[in-house]
């Protein structure tokens, strides 16, 4: 029996997916499944990113009346649906940054931290936390990003390369290196 956690689908949870966006794209009062199944995560992706609970509402509708706007554009890529909402959650939220000069939010849960800490190979756990911390809050935008998707929202390297619009091992790479440029900095 194929395991699925909070962000990984199995083979046969992306056909029947696929099934749906298909049917979906030949009549969109059939996207509703949809919806109903990505609205809120959607919504909490941008809402983590912005804090304003008013206009990550608005974000989160303009993701999907984009999304069911343009539906005739999205191409199956052997990676769940939701990762092609994402990237234009991500764009929305970058839109309202641009337009609005809003602040953006980070957050840091301890595990996540405890999590970077591990993948770094540091044995100073609870010394490196605090700086751990203070770190990510000043990492540019879009390592910033890698981060949240990699350990905060433990999304795969192959979704994150989909949402980003990047390769899987561009994503791993750029991941490391961010981890190597955290090690160097706490030392």
């Amino acid at each position: 029996m194929q395991q699925t956690s909070k962000y990984h689908a199995t083979e046969t949870d992306l056909v029947n997916e696929q099934a749906i966006v298909e049917a979906a794209k030949k009549n969109p009062e059939r996207f509703g499944p949809l919806y109903e199944k990505y609205y809120e995560r959607i919504f909490r992706f941008i809402y983590q990113r912005i804090d304003d609970k008013e206009k990550a509402f608005d974000a989160a509708q303009q993701t999907f009346m984009k999304a069911i706007n343009n539906l005739h554009k999205y191409e199956f890529r052997g990676v769940p649906f939701a990762s092609w909402l994402y990237r234009i959650a991500s764009s929305e939220v970058n839109n309202l940054f641009r337009q609005e000069k809003a602040q953006r939010t980070v957050n840091i849960d301890s595990v996540s931290v405890y999590n970077i800490i591990e993948e770094i190979q540091e044995t100073k756990i609870d010394e490196y936390h605090d700086k751990i911390v203070g770190i990510i809050a000043e990492l540019p935008e879009d390592e910033l990003q890698l981060i949240e998707m990699r350990f905060f929202e433990k999304r795969a390297f192959k979704e994150i390369a989909e949402i980003l619009e990047i390769t899987e091992s561009n994503a791993k790479i750029k991941t490391y290196r961010i981890l190597e440029k955290l090690k160097k900095t706490i030392k």
